[in-house]
């Protein structure tokens, strides 16, 4: 069983990658997405 020390720990780390996760993808700011960009091969 965990501690509460490590639980916390492991909460923070998480937070901590959904909040780089989020500015990375632009999600919490939308000017930062990048483009999307869909190449068709259809004739």
């Amino acid at each position: 069983m965990e501690s509460t020390r490590d639980f916390v720990k492991k909460m923070n780390e998480n937070a901590e990658k959904a909040r780089h996760n989020k500015e990375k993808n632009g999600k919490g700011n939308p000017s930062a997405q990048l483009p999307t960009k869909q190449h068709s091969k259809n004739p």
